[in-house]
């Protein structure tokens, strides 16, 4: 891949990981902060899971802010991302199996964190890190 299309590709990526972290911020902090009618709303809230999220999702826009820079510890950074989604949803599935309460878009949710942050890191790594 030519450089051109190397740094448009690490471009849309970028943008992705920002916007996915600034909506995942304004979902998650309209739940833990916003009125009563937005937990209402999101149904069975597995709290632990929530607060990871909205965190999350900070780092999820100082990753994409270090990728659209080229910066390499945003690479690692979204492997640390995906690694510690990867934990959360381990533990989001033990409370399950204990019999906690959760909705099903949690699941899904998760899911797509997981393989975004997962294809990101893999991604930016062979970019920017050079590994194949």
């Amino acid at each position: 891949m030519n450089q051109v299309k190397k740094k448009i590709a690490l471009r849309v990526v970028s943008v992705v990981a920002v916007l996915f972290g600034l909506l995942t911020i304004k979902s998650g902090g309209s739940v833990l902060f916003g009125p009563e009618s937005a937990k209402l709303a999101a149904g069975n809230v597995v709290d632990f899971v929530l607060w990871f999220n909205f965190l999350a999702g900070f780092l999820y826009v100082i990753a994409g802010i270090g990728l659209w820079m080229e910066k390499v510890w945003a690479v690692w950074l979204a492997g640390l991302i995906a690694i510690m989604t990867a934990l959360v949803f381990l533990a989001l599935t033990v409370h399950i199996s204990g019999g906690g309460l959760y909705e099903n878009r949690t699941i899904a949710a998760m899911t797509l964190r997981f393989t975004l942050w997962t294809f990101i890191f893999f991604f930016t790594r062979k970019k920017l890190v050079g590994r194949t």
